[in-house]
């Protein structure tokens, strides 16, 4: 292995930009944007045209919508109580456009790939200036590669996950790409997950608190059962990339899978509780909503204490995901990733000094115990391979639980 210096943690100010897709297991399905940079936005640029009550919407169900044949009604009538005036019918709208101007990425089932079948990981590897378009090239022919992003490190400067329907083809896939690169890759596969929790707030009501009716309508078994149904995987590709928005939406994913709505109601609200859908409701474009500065930290925990420290650090709202990762000696000493979001170069910065401080109660941390890295360039974003992963796993309606 080669043995190359760390880099330091940045100072205030740098301005260096992240984003939020070292998720490697949740589905994030969005076009590809290759060769785009981050993009800079402060929150009265891309949410000034958001009134109160479209933010009371955004605040209140980043999650906990309710799975039901009318779920825009209950999820007024909650809003209703808290003071927001809104009716079925304009809540349905005020959604619409919201995703129609970007606002949101969809509105929907967060679906959990890992829970549905295959697997994920996040992958590390080099590439020399003078070679780097040639190697983000090659990286990114191979399909099994969803994301990959330019990061700011002396050495690790590119980043990319790598999705399969079976486990045993990541290393396959990595060995070819070093094969056609002639670059070494690192292996960074989640060990533990302590967080993963894209939720943004913003100004406005609600933003302490979200409203959750998950509970209401049909009462659900849960079921151990590993992979998909046939039905099932109808449904999940269905729905992986938003539901319909309507008065309606279960009834319309229904229809087109010739289903029954029961069924498409049932079948959501038992995989919301079994954990293959993470949650339901609005998953926003972070930077649409100002959320412009995200820093992925990287931190060299004692090994005896990272279970705690990974419970405290998750217990931070602005930190969405939060995972034990292995290192590799020599050349990357840090065993626990906490991406951080902030709407200016301030507030990230403090939120980044919250998690040191936090990781200072169970350690003394030295200035070459972290970093954090900030991505300059996406270049490639296709998301999860989901319809591939769910398939390899499919299995008969009939199986019994394991």
């Amino acid at each position: 292995m080669r043995t190359v210096p760390t880099a330091k943690p940045l100072a205030a100010g740098d301005g260096r930009q992240g984003e939020a897709a070292c998720d490697p297991v949740t589905v994030t399905l969005t076009p590809a944007v290759a060769g785009l940079k981050p993009a800079r936005y402060s929150d009265s640029h891309m949410t000034g045209d958001l009134d109160r009550v479209d933010r009371a919407v955004l605040n209140a169900f980043q999650g906990g919508f309710p799975v039901t044949e009318r779920p825009f009604g209950p999820a007024a009538e909650a809003l209703r109580e808290r003071g927001i005036d809104v009716t079925e019918s304009e809540m349905v709208e005020r959604v619409r456009a919201m995703d129609e101007a970007g606002t949101l990425t969809r509105f929907g089932a967060l679906i959990d790939a890992e829970a549905i079948g295959g697997t994920a990981t996040l992958v590390a590897m080099h590439a020399p200036e003078e070679r780097f378009d040639e190697v983000a090239e090659t990286v990114n022919g191979f399909p099994e590669v969803a994301h990959n992003y330019a990061r700011e490190h002396p050495h690790l400067n590119m980043w990319f996950v790598v999705s399969v329907a079976d486990e045993s083809r990541v290393e396959e896939v990595l060995a070819e790409i070093e094969a056609e690169t002639g670059q070494e890759t690192y292996n960074l596969p989640k060990q533990r997950e302590f967080r993963v929790e894209a939720k943004f707030p913003v100004d406005g009501p609600l933003s302490e608190d979200g409203i959750d009716l998950t509970d209401l309508g049909t009462e659900v078994t849960p079921t151990d059962r590993e992979g998909l149904t046939p039905d099932e995987l109808d449904l999940v590709v269905e729905i992986q990339d938003g539901l319909p928005i309507s008065e309606t939406p279960y009834a319309d994913v229904a229809e087109a899978i010739g289903a029954e709505t029961e069924w498409v109601v049932e079948t959501i609200k038992r995989f919301n509780e079994e954990g293959k859908v993470r949650r339901v409701g609005a998953v926003p474009n972070h930077y649409a909503l100002g959320y412009s500065e995200n820093g992925m930290t990287v931190w060299d925990v004692p090994d005896d204490v990272v279970e705690e420290v990974g419970r405290d650090v998750a217990a931070f709202d602005f930190v969405t995901h939060c995972y034990e990762r292995p290192r590799h000696e020599g050349v990357w000493p840090y065993n626990v990733f906490a991406m951080t979001h902030g709407r200016d170069e301030a507030e990230s910065q403090r939120r980044i000094e919250q998690v040191r401080d936090r990781m200072a109660d169970h350690w003394d941390v030295g200035d070459d115990d972290w970093d954090t890295l900030f991505s300059t360039e996406i270049l490639k974003k296709t998301g999860i391979r989901i319809e591939e992963r769910a398939e390899a796993n499919v299995v008969d309606a009939e199986t019994p639980d394991t």
